[in-house]
């Protein structure tokens, strides 16, 4: 039965062709015994006309529709009574009914003809006006104009169904596109994060490397213990770049677990202190210092202090010039967290790092600024009266701010 079931669906039209032939065979006996004389020819075409219909409802339901209607016609303007061919109208009234891009108005038609049908074939074919015939035949014409309303009222309601699954299955195939195009804003998202923090990483550790290595370089022979305490600072910071990267790609790795077991957080407010030494050890004297009461920050804002201002002090370090020194204030206000970042050293280079022309990048202040915005805040960076570059950021506590 199963293998009979997944036929007839892999085979609607062969179906139907079975069915107008033996709906062909049965018509002919009736054609044969029932009429005679002139009209035999035509209920012979009318029940090719029918047959055809029930073979190919599905391939042009409408046309085999307006055929029907114009076969109902001839039966009458002929004096064909109903016969067993009449069964293709009860077959393409569901048809059309059930077909979800058939024409609403065909549709309509198709109920017309189920309730107009059988009154035209009473009227057509009665016995006369007897009162006991008239009212037989009342009831017959009832009788047989509910199979075909009925018919056209499961066919709606299968058209109906139809739609439905067809609007869900469309909504589902439109959030799963919603889905993957938020997978890739999201995948987009993440990387552009991780490149920033890359870079901050890089430029700022690199750097410093690069700084003390100079140093070292230049004293190795003179005063080895500076030389030491230079290649001391390039070790610590080289691990601490290290670890930086590792925790950052580290999310790239899926179901892999981190190497050692090592987990290094997010830098925050209280590791300034950390990378303020770690400048001033690479040369660089940094006045620093905290105004406000400290209080718990969002992850967020405390990021984004600790990369402006490392961000900041490794462009003076670059472009500021010998002799440069720089200040960090760092302010805690009701709703607001104020950091400050100027130097004394050549304020002008550092338009040239901002626009790429000192070390082809130019991404330094465009990260302060895409890193500010991202938390809602402002970002005020140019060179400073008197000589030098400033750096004010205004960072939102509240997220309504």
């Amino acid at each position: 039965m199963q293998r009979l079931y997944d036929f007839l669906r892999r085979h609607p039209t062969g179906v139907d062709t079975f069915w107008a032939v033996l709906l062909l065979g049965f018509t002919s006996l009736w054609v044969a015994g029932e009429v005679s004389g002139a009209h035999q020819l035509a209920a012979a075409i009318f029940t090719v006309g029918l047959c055809l219909v029930v073979a190919l409802r599905r391939k042009a339901p409408v046309k085999m529709l307006l055929l029907t209607a114009a076969i109902g016609v001839g039966q009458l303007i002929f004096d064909i009574p109903p016969n067993p061919g009449n069964f293709a109208m009860f077959v393409i009234t569901y048809t059309v009914a059930s077909g979800t891009s058939t024409a609403r108005w065909a549709s309509r038609c198709a109920l017309l003809g189920a309730l107009v049908g059988p009154a035209l074939s009473l009227v057509r074919f009665g016995e006369g006006p007897g009162t006991r015939q008239l009212w037989e035949s009342l009831f017959f014409t009832v009788l047989l104009t509910v199979p075909f309303v009925l018919a056209w009222v499961l066919g709606d309601s299968v058209r109906t169904r139809r739609a439905y699954w067809a609007q869900l299955e469309e909504k589902a195939a439109r959030l799963e596109k919603e889905r993957e195009a938020q997978a890739r804003i999201a995948v987009a998202a993440e990387r552009a994060r991780i490149a920033r923090e890359l870079h901050d990483v890089v430029a700022h550790n690199v750097s410093v490397m690069v700084v003390q290595a100079d140093g070292a370089a230049y004293v190795l022979d003179a005063a080895p213990e500076q030389t030491r305490q230079a290649l001391e600072t390039i070790s610590g910071t080289g691990r601490q770049a290290l670890a930086e990267m590792r925790r950052l790609l580290g999310v790239l790795r899926t179901g892999e677990q981190a190497e050692g077991g090592e987990y290094v957080p997010q830098p925050g407010v209280e590791q300034l202190t950390d990378l303020i030494d770690q400048v001033r050890g690479a040369g660089l004297p940094v006045d620093f210092r905290v105004e406000g009461e400290p209080r718990p920050l969002p992850s967020s804002v405390e990021l984004t202090a600790y990369r402006i201002v490392q961000e900041a002090l490794t462009n003076t370090r670059k472009h500021g010039g010998p002799d440069v020194a720089a200040t960090v204030r760092l302010s805690y206000q009701d709703d607001d967290l104020e950091l400050l970042v100027e130097d004394d050293g050549r304020g002008a280079q550092h338009e040239l790092y901002e626009s790429g022309g000192a070390d082809g990048l130019g991404h330094g202040l465009i990260g302060m600024r895409e890193r500010v915005g991202m938390v809602g805040g402002t970002l005020i960076a140019g060179p400073r009266p008197g000589g030098g570059f400033r750096v004010s950021a205004v960072l939102p506590l509240k997220p309504g701010r």
